[in-house]
């Protein structure tokens, strides 16, 4: 989810960075007990979690036609299989897919519905892993869609002024992940998303978020109603929260970004205020939530690996963790659509390179 607050030139936030540096850590502990489960006797549990996650061969798939890569400074630790280190550009998407029954009635659609990019965040992590950055990408963003190579064979034709997050719906996480990289001229190592049904039932297993909303909530879309105010929501709550967009402000998907601010930061205080390490059982109802919603790029596409990137996040400063959203000013010729902001939007692609 977009995640924006007191902003600096490009959006910053450092409260929300705070709270997501807790967030990654968290994620590495939950991660560290389900292993630990597996280590003593329960090892079906980390073969089913492990089997949950679905990957895409995203490398595969675009070829050398990309951004470079950036090169590791050498790890001067003497360990034989050193953490890694390196400088990182994660895409996160929020997917609204349809797929299956679940994230069809979640979703308000039917089954063959297609899926969107609901949601979209460049995490970039620096090298030594000490410091990071997450850019969010309204979805409402005009942009030029890239052809894309699709998996029965063929590819796409190149889009101009396409909603950005169209580039899902018609070439997947592959044409996501390169019209990320054209619009930003940044490479993207790794691919994570989530989908409806997943969020869901993340919230449901940690037992619900509490929100405040500072007006009244009525959106027919989302089927949220809510009277301002202190509410403790369940998961198809908070979902319909995090897609409520036409009950608030002026309707478009830069106001919704303040209601996903509002459960982002309520999802992890419920997540920080849940030991989950001392009851295994909600641990891996948590675990199989996440897992169960994921798919990835082959190389995060197990626990072990999962496991590693949270461990070389653990020096990761909560105080050196900004949030931004990319510059962005209404499209001249749509007043329902944004464009990107330059040269302030380059710059900050710049600065992540």
């Amino acid at each position: 989810m977009c995640v924006t607050g007191e902003q600096n030139e490009y959006g910053d936030d450092s409260g929300g960075g705070r709270r997501r540096s807790r967030w990654l850590k968290i994620a590495g502990g939950t991660l560290a007990g389900v292993l630990v489960l597996g280590a003593g006797g329960a090892g079906w549990a980390y073969w089913k979690l492990n089997d949950n996650i679905k990957s895409v061969d995203i490398n595969s798939a675009l070829g050398d036609d990309r951004p470079a890569r950036s090169e590791p400074t050498p790890s001067p630790s003497a360990s034989a299989e050193p953490l890694p280190s390196g400088a990182l550009n994660i895409l996160v998407l929020g997917s609204d897919s349809r797929s299956g029954k679940e994230n069809a009635e979640l979703g308000g659609g039917d089954e063959d519905s297609g899926a969107r990019s609901d949601t979209a965040m460049v995490v970039h992590i620096d090298e030594g892993r000490t410091e990071a950055t997450v850019v969010s990408i309204p979805r409402d963003t005009l942009v030029t869609r890239p052809s894309c190579p699709l998996a029965s064979g063929g590819s796409t034709a190149v889009a101009y002024n396409a909603m950005f997050n169209s580039a899902y719906s018609v070439g997947g996480p592959v044409c996501a992940v390169k019209t990320v990289e054209s619009l930003t001229n940044v490479r993207m190592d790794h691919y994570i998303e989530i989908d409806f049904a997943g969020f869901a039932k993340l919230v449901d297993a940690l037992g619900g978020v509490t929100v405040t909303t500072d007006e009244d909530i009525d959106d027919d879309d989302s089927h949220l109603k809510l009277k301002a105010g202190t509410h403790h929501l369940d998961g198809e709550q908070a979902l319909a929260l995090a897609r409520t967009r036409h009950g608030i402000g002026d309707g478009s998907d830069l106001g919704r970004i303040g209601l996903q601010q509002k459960l982002v930061k309520a999802l992890l205080e419920q997540i920080a205020s849940t030991n989950l390490l001392t009851d295994p059982t909600q641990l891996y109802a948590v675990a199989d939530a996440v897992t169960g919603s994921l798919t990835t790029d082959t190389g995060l596409d197990s626990l072990s690996e999962l496991m590693s990137l949270g461990q070389s996040l653990k020096g990761l400063s909560s105080d050196d963790t900004k949030t931004v959203m990319m510059p962005v000013v209404t499209a001249p010729y749509d007043r329902n659509r944004v464009v990107a902001d330059e040269p302030e939007a380059g710059e900050l692609w710049e600065s992540l390179k």
